[in-house]
Protein backbone atom coordinates (compact mmCIF):
# COMPACT_ATOMS: atom_id res chain seq x y z
CA UNK A 1 0.00 0.00 0.00
CA UNK A 2 1.47 3.35 -1.02
CA UNK A 3 1.85 6.42 1.12
CA UNK A 4 -1.14 8.25 -0.38
CA UNK A 5 -3.37 5.19 -0.22
CA UNK A 6 -2.38 4.56 3.39
CA UNK A 7 -3.16 8.15 4.34
CA UNK A 8 -6.54 8.00 2.60
CA UNK A 9 -7.32 4.72 4.32
CA UNK A 10 -6.33 6.13 7.70
CA UNK A 11 -8.50 9.21 7.21
CA UNK A 12 -11.48 7.02 6.20
CA UNK A 13 -11.03 4.84 9.28
CA UNK A 14 -10.77 7.95 11.46
CA UNK A 15 -14.08 9.25 10.07
CA UNK A 16 -15.76 5.87 10.64
CA UNK A 17 -14.45 5.76 14.20
CA UNK A 18 -15.75 9.28 14.83
CA UNK A 19 -19.17 8.33 13.44
CA UNK A 20 -19.23 5.17 15.53
CA UNK A 21 -18.36 7.12 18.67
CA UNK A 22 -21.05 9.69 17.88
CA UNK A 23 -23.68 7.00 17.29
CA UNK A 24 -22.63 5.33 20.55
CA UNK A 25 -23.14 8.64 22.37
CA UNK A 26 -26.60 8.95 20.81
CA UNK A 27 -27.49 5.40 21.89
CA UNK A 28 -26.31 6.13 25.43
CA UNK A 29 -28.39 9.30 25.43
CA UNK A 30 -31.47 7.34 24.36
CA UNK A 31 -30.83 4.75 27.07
CA UNK A 32 -30.52 7.54 29.64
CA UNK A 33 -33.90 8.95 28.53
CA UNK A 34 -35.47 5.48 28.76
CA UNK A 35 -33.95 5.07 32.22
CA UNK A 36 -35.50 8.38 33.34
CA UNK A 37 -38.90 7.37 31.99
CA UNK A 38 -38.65 4.01 33.73
CA UNK A 39 -37.70 5.74 37.00
CA UNK A 40 -40.73 8.01 36.68
CA UNK A 41 -42.99 5.00 36.23
CA UNK A 42 -41.49 3.32 39.28
CA UNK A 43 -42.02 6.53 41.25
CA UNK A 44 -45.65 6.48 40.13
CA UNK A 45 -45.92 2.92 41.46
CA UNK A 46 -44.37 3.94 44.76
CA UNK A 47 -46.74 6.90 45.02
CA UNK A 48 -49.87 4.82 44.54
CA UNK A 49 -51.90 3.98 47.64
CA UNK A 50 -52.77 0.31 47.99
CA UNK A 51 -56.52 -0.01 48.73
CA UNK A 52 -57.26 -1.29 52.22
CA UNK A 53 -60.30 -3.51 52.76
CA UNK A 54 -62.83 -2.11 55.24
CA UNK A 55 -63.00 -3.57 58.72
CA UNK A 56 -66.33 -4.62 60.18
CA UNK A 57 -65.20 -3.07 63.44
CA UNK A 58 -65.21 0.37 61.83
CA UNK A 59 -68.94 -0.03 61.20
CA UNK A 60 -69.76 -1.61 64.54
CA UNK A 61 -70.74 0.38 67.58
CA UNK A 62 -72.06 -0.19 71.06
CA UNK A 63 -75.67 0.91 71.49
CA UNK A 64 -77.30 1.48 74.87
CA UNK A 65 -81.03 0.99 75.12
CA UNK A 66 -83.72 0.93 77.78
CA UNK A 67 -87.34 -0.17 77.87
CA UNK A 68 -90.12 2.12 79.02
CA UNK A 69 -93.28 0.05 78.95
CA UNK A 70 -94.26 -0.45 75.31
CA UNK A 71 -91.47 1.83 74.09
CA UNK A 72 -87.99 0.61 73.19
CA UNK A 73 -85.51 3.48 73.49
CA UNK A 74 -82.11 3.52 71.80
CA UNK A 75 -79.58 6.17 72.86
CA UNK A 76 -78.09 8.12 69.95
CA UNK A 77 -75.80 10.59 71.70
CA UNK A 78 -74.54 11.61 75.13
CA UNK A 79 -73.22 15.11 75.85
CA UNK A 80 -71.63 15.60 79.26
CA UNK A 81 -72.70 18.65 81.27
CA UNK A 82 -71.48 20.28 84.46
CA UNK A 83 -72.50 18.59 87.67
CA UNK A 84 -72.30 15.06 86.29
CA UNK A 85 -75.44 15.26 84.16
CA UNK A 86 -75.83 14.56 80.45
CA UNK A 87 -77.93 15.77 77.57
CA UNK A 88 -79.25 12.59 76.00
CA UNK A 89 -80.81 12.10 72.57
CA UNK A 90 -82.60 8.82 72.02
CA UNK A 91 -84.98 7.22 69.54
CA UNK A 92 -88.25 5.77 70.76
CA UNK A 93 -89.61 2.78 68.85
CA UNK A 94 -93.01 1.19 69.20
CA UNK A 95 -95.47 -0.93 67.24
CA UNK A 96 -98.61 0.79 66.04
CA UNK A 97 -101.23 -1.95 65.60
CA UNK A 98 -103.72 0.48 64.09
CA UNK A 99 -101.64 2.02 61.30
CA UNK A 100 -102.49 2.26 57.60
CA UNK A 101 -100.10 0.09 55.62
CA UNK A 102 -99.71 -1.20 52.10
CA UNK A 103 -101.82 -4.19 51.08
CA UNK A 104 -101.85 -6.54 48.10
CA UNK A 105 -102.71 -4.60 44.94
CA UNK A 106 -105.58 -5.84 42.82
CA UNK A 107 -107.51 -5.50 39.59
CA UNK A 108 -110.46 -3.11 39.87
CA UNK A 109 -113.66 -3.35 37.82
CA UNK A 110 -116.34 -0.71 37.26
CA UNK A 111 -119.93 -0.28 36.16
CA UNK A 112 -121.86 2.82 35.21
CA UNK A 113 -123.56 4.44 38.18
CA UNK A 114 -127.22 4.57 37.26
CA UNK A 115 -127.95 7.20 39.89
CA UNK A 116 -124.90 9.38 40.52
CA UNK A 117 -125.48 11.42 43.62
CA UNK A 118 -122.46 13.68 43.92
CA UNK A 119 -119.67 15.06 41.78
CA UNK A 120 -118.55 13.91 38.30
CA UNK A 121 -116.16 11.40 39.90
CA UNK A 122 -119.30 9.48 40.98
CA UNK A 123 -119.90 8.42 37.36
CA UNK A 124 -118.88 4.82 38.08
CA UNK A 125 -119.25 2.22 40.81
CA UNK A 126 -116.02 0.36 41.55
CA UNK A 127 -115.51 -3.23 42.64
CA UNK A 128 -112.79 -5.67 43.70
CA UNK A 129 -114.22 -9.03 42.83
CA UNK A 130 -117.80 -8.88 44.05
CA UNK A 131 -117.04 -6.31 46.75
CA UNK A 132 -118.43 -2.88 45.92
CA UNK A 133 -116.47 0.09 47.18
CA UNK A 134 -117.92 3.17 48.78
CA UNK A 135 -116.48 6.56 49.64
CA UNK A 136 -114.51 6.33 52.88
CA UNK A 137 -116.41 8.20 55.64
CA UNK A 138 -119.67 8.25 53.65
CA UNK A 139 -122.19 5.86 55.26
CA UNK A 140 -125.53 6.06 53.48
CA UNK A 141 -128.44 5.41 53.43
CA UNK A 142 -129.35 5.76 57.12
CA UNK A 143 -132.90 5.53 58.48
CA UNK A 144 -133.38 8.93 60.18
CA UNK A 145 -135.76 7.51 62.77
CA UNK A 146 -133.62 4.57 63.93
CA UNK A 147 -130.16 5.48 62.75
CA UNK A 148 -129.86 2.02 61.16
CA UNK A 149 -128.18 1.38 57.84
CA UNK A 150 -130.66 0.42 55.09
CA UNK A 151 -128.32 -0.27 52.16
CA UNK A 152 -126.82 -3.47 50.75
CA UNK A 153 -123.34 -3.34 52.32
CA UNK A 154 -122.99 -6.57 54.30
CA UNK A 155 -120.64 -5.12 56.88
CA UNK A 156 -122.65 -1.97 57.53
CA UNK A 157 -125.82 -4.01 57.90
CA UNK A 158 -124.20 -5.91 60.78
CA UNK A 159 -123.67 -2.73 62.83
CA UNK A 160 -125.98 -1.01 65.28
CA UNK A 161 -126.76 2.69 65.05
CA UNK A 162 -124.16 3.50 67.72
CA UNK A 163 -121.57 1.32 66.00
CA UNK A 164 -122.27 3.12 62.73
CA UNK A 165 -121.58 6.48 64.36
CA UNK A 166 -118.36 5.15 65.87
CA UNK A 167 -117.36 3.73 62.48
CA UNK A 168 -117.95 7.09 60.83
CA UNK A 169 -115.60 8.75 63.33
CA UNK A 170 -113.04 5.97 62.83
CA UNK A 171 -113.18 6.36 59.06
CA UNK A 172 -112.63 10.09 59.39
CA UNK A 173 -109.45 9.21 61.31
CA UNK A 174 -108.52 6.78 58.52
CA UNK A 175 -108.88 9.60 55.97
CA UNK A 176 -106.53 11.79 58.00
CA UNK A 177 -104.01 8.95 58.38
CA UNK A 178 -104.14 8.10 54.65
CA UNK A 179 -103.76 11.75 53.64
CA UNK A 180 -100.82 12.23 55.99
CA UNK A 181 -99.00 9.11 54.85
CA UNK A 182 -99.88 8.81 51.15
CA UNK A 183 -101.12 12.29 50.20
CA UNK A 184 -104.53 13.77 49.50
CA UNK A 185 -106.10 12.22 46.36
CA UNK A 186 -105.82 14.52 43.34
CA UNK A 187 -108.73 16.12 41.54
CA UNK A 188 -111.17 15.94 44.44
CA UNK A 189 -111.28 12.16 44.25
CA UNK A 190 -112.15 10.39 47.51
CA UNK A 191 -110.60 7.46 49.30
CA UNK A 192 -112.56 4.29 48.62
CA UNK A 193 -113.14 1.42 51.02
CA UNK A 194 -114.67 -2.01 51.32
CA UNK A 195 -114.57 -4.42 54.28
CA UNK A 196 -113.53 -8.05 54.05
CA UNK A 197 -114.61 -10.62 56.66
CA UNK A 198 -112.03 -13.02 58.07
CA UNK A 199 -113.67 -16.45 57.99
CA UNK A 200 -111.49 -17.63 60.89
CA UNK A 201 -111.89 -14.75 63.34
CA UNK A 202 -115.08 -13.17 61.88
CA UNK A 203 -113.31 -9.82 62.09
CA UNK A 204 -113.93 -7.23 59.37
CA UNK A 205 -110.83 -5.62 57.86
CA UNK A 206 -110.95 -2.49 55.66
CA UNK A 207 -109.17 -2.17 52.33
CA UNK A 208 -108.60 1.36 51.01
CA UNK A 209 -108.06 2.67 47.48
CA UNK A 210 -107.24 6.10 46.13
CA UNK A 211 -109.89 6.75 43.47
CA UNK A 212 -107.48 8.96 41.55
CA UNK A 213 -105.56 5.77 40.76
CA UNK A 214 -108.67 4.66 38.82
CA UNK A 215 -109.01 7.81 36.70
CA UNK A 216 -105.46 9.12 36.21
CA UNK A 217 -104.27 9.22 32.57
CA UNK A 218 -101.81 6.34 32.87
CA UNK A 219 -104.49 3.92 34.12
CA UNK A 220 -105.98 1.97 31.23
CA UNK A 221 -109.25 0.09 31.23
CA UNK A 222 -110.19 -2.87 29.06
CA UNK A 223 -113.36 -3.02 26.99
CA UNK A 224 -114.73 -5.21 29.81
CA UNK A 225 -114.26 -2.35 32.27
CA UNK A 226 -111.44 -3.73 34.39
CA UNK A 227 -108.04 -2.14 34.93
CA UNK A 228 -105.18 -3.44 32.82
CA UNK A 229 -102.78 -3.07 35.75
CA UNK A 230 -102.95 -3.76 39.45
CA UNK A 231 -104.09 -0.84 41.59
CA UNK A 232 -102.32 -0.07 44.90
CA UNK A 233 -104.32 -0.93 48.01
CA UNK A 234 -103.97 -0.12 51.71
CA UNK A 235 -105.31 -1.60 54.92
CA UNK A 236 -105.00 -1.44 58.71
CA UNK A 237 -102.10 -3.34 60.23
CA UNK A 238 -99.04 -3.25 62.42
CA UNK A 239 -96.17 -0.91 61.68
CA UNK A 240 -93.06 -0.01 63.59
CA UNK A 241 -92.95 3.72 64.25
CA UNK A 242 -90.29 5.87 65.83
CA UNK A 243 -89.48 9.39 66.87
CA UNK A 244 -86.46 11.05 68.43
CA UNK A 245 -86.19 12.82 71.77
CA UNK A 246 -83.39 15.38 71.78
CA UNK A 247 -81.52 16.99 74.68
CA UNK A 248 -83.21 15.19 77.58
CA UNK A 249 -81.52 15.79 80.92
CA UNK A 250 -80.20 12.58 82.46
CA UNK A 251 -77.72 11.02 84.85
CA UNK A 252 -75.82 7.84 84.05
CA UNK A 253 -74.32 5.14 86.23
CA UNK A 254 -71.32 3.02 85.23
CA UNK A 255 -70.04 -0.31 86.44
CA UNK A 256 -66.40 -1.09 87.27
CA UNK A 257 -65.56 -1.72 83.59
CA UNK A 258 -66.82 1.72 82.54
CA UNK A 259 -69.96 0.41 80.86
CA UNK A 260 -73.18 2.34 81.47
CA UNK A 261 -75.70 0.26 83.41
CA UNK A 262 -78.45 2.71 84.47
CA UNK A 263 -79.97 5.94 83.18
CA UNK A 264 -81.99 8.40 85.23
CA UNK A 265 -84.19 10.77 83.23
CA UNK A 266 -85.55 14.10 84.48
CA UNK A 267 -89.02 15.27 83.42
CA UNK A 268 -90.04 18.91 83.02
CA UNK A 269 -90.95 19.12 86.71
CA UNK A 270 -87.60 17.80 87.84
CA UNK A 271 -88.93 14.38 88.77
CA UNK A 272 -86.70 11.40 87.97
CA UNK A 273 -87.13 7.86 86.81
CA UNK A 274 -84.38 5.29 86.50
CA UNK A 275 -84.12 2.56 83.86
CA UNK A 276 -81.66 -0.28 83.38
CA UNK A 277 -79.51 0.00 80.28
CA UNK A 278 -78.98 -2.92 77.92
CA UNK A 279 -75.81 -3.04 75.84
CA UNK A 280 -75.95 -4.21 72.25
CA UNK A 281 -73.38 -4.27 69.50
CA UNK A 282 -74.77 -3.28 66.12
CA UNK A 283 -73.17 -3.28 62.70
CA UNK A 284 -74.22 -0.91 59.94
CA UNK A 285 -74.27 -3.69 57.36
CA UNK A 286 -75.44 -1.44 54.52
CA UNK A 287 -72.61 1.04 55.11
CA UNK A 288 -70.11 -1.82 55.40
CA UNK A 289 -71.35 -3.36 52.14
CA UNK A 290 -71.03 0.04 50.44
CA UNK A 291 -67.47 0.38 51.73
CA UNK A 292 -66.66 -3.16 50.59
CA UNK A 293 -68.03 -2.42 47.12
CA UNK A 294 -65.97 0.77 46.98
CA UNK A 295 -62.88 -1.21 48.05
CA UNK A 296 -63.44 -3.77 45.28
CA UNK A 297 -63.76 -0.92 42.76
CA UNK A 298 -60.63 0.83 44.08
CA UNK A 299 -58.77 -2.48 44.04
CA UNK A 300 -59.65 -3.14 40.41
CA UNK A 301 -58.61 0.42 39.48
CA UNK A 302 -55.33 0.01 41.38
CA UNK A 303 -54.57 -3.32 39.71
CA UNK A 304 -55.35 -1.85 36.30
CA UNK A 305 -53.05 1.12 36.94
CA UNK A 306 -50.25 -1.20 38.08
CA UNK A 307 -50.75 -3.38 35.02
CA UNK A 308 -50.69 -0.35 32.71
CA UNK A 309 -47.46 0.95 34.26
CA UNK A 310 -45.83 -2.48 34.15
CA UNK A 311 -46.76 -2.76 30.47
CA UNK A 312 -45.10 0.59 29.77
CA UNK A 313 -41.99 -0.46 31.70
CA UNK A 314 -41.82 -3.70 29.69
CA UNK A 315 -41.90 -1.67 26.47
CA UNK A 316 -39.08 0.52 27.79
CA UNK A 317 -37.07 -2.53 28.80
CA UNK A 318 -37.51 -4.04 25.32
CA UNK A 319 -36.36 -0.77 23.72
CA UNK A 320 -33.39 -0.62 26.10
CA UNK A 321 -32.35 -4.19 25.22
CA UNK A 322 -32.40 -3.25 21.51
CA UNK A 323 -30.25 -0.18 22.20
CA UNK A 324 -27.91 -2.23 24.37
CA UNK A 325 -27.45 -4.72 21.54
CA UNK A 326 -26.76 -1.86 19.10
CA UNK A 327 -24.21 -0.41 21.55
CA UNK A 328 -22.39 -3.75 21.73
CA UNK A 329 -22.31 -3.83 17.92
CA UNK A 330 -20.84 -0.32 17.84
CA UNK A 331 -18.29 -1.31 20.48
CA UNK A 332 -17.23 -4.31 18.40
CA UNK A 333 -17.04 -2.12 15.30
CA UNK A 334 -15.02 0.46 17.23
CA UNK A 335 -12.48 -2.16 18.31
CA UNK A 336 -12.20 -3.50 14.75
CA UNK A 337 -11.64 0.01 13.38
CA UNK A 338 -9.04 0.73 16.08
CA UNK A 339 -7.20 -2.50 15.20
CA UNK A 340 -7.23 -1.65 11.52
CA UNK A 341 -6.10 1.90 12.21
CA UNK A 342 -3.14 0.58 14.19
CA UNK A 343 -2.21 -1.65 11.23
CA UNK A 344 -2.52 1.22 8.74
CA UNK A 345 -0.58 3.49 11.08
CA UNK A 346 2.27 0.97 11.11
CA UNK A 347 2.23 0.85 7.32
CA UNK A 348 2.41 4.66 7.19
CA UNK A 349 5.29 4.68 9.65
CA UNK A 350 7.11 2.05 7.61
CA UNK A 351 6.51 3.98 4.37
CA UNK A 352 7.76 7.13 6.02
CA UNK A 353 10.89 5.43 7.30
CA UNK A 354 11.57 3.86 3.88
CA UNK A 355 11.12 7.22 2.18
CA UNK A 356 13.58 9.01 4.45
CA UNK A 357 16.10 6.21 4.00
CA UNK A 358 15.88 6.68 0.27
CA UNK A 359 16.64 10.45 0.49
CA UNK A 360 19.47 9.85 2.98
CA UNK A 361 21.12 7.07 0.99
Amino acid sequence: MGMAASQARFLGLTARKTNTEYEGQQVNQQRTMLSNKSANYYNDLLGMTVPTPPSVEDYTKTVYSFNDGALENSINSLVAQEGGTYLVSYTRTWTNDHAVVGATSSIVTRTKNSAPTKLPYDEYLYYVGSKKMRDLGYIEPIDPSTGAYTGDDEYLKSLSADQLQNLKKEEEDFITMLNDKYGVPSGGNPWKVFYRKDTTTSAWTPTFYNQYDFVKPETTWSDKDNTQTYIPAYTVGSEVERDEIKGAKAMLEKDSSGRYINITLFDSDGNTRTYSLATNTTTDQAAYNDALNQYEYNKSQYEKSVQDINSKIEVIQAEDRTLELRLKQLDTEQKAISTEMEAVEKVIQKNTQDTFKTFNA
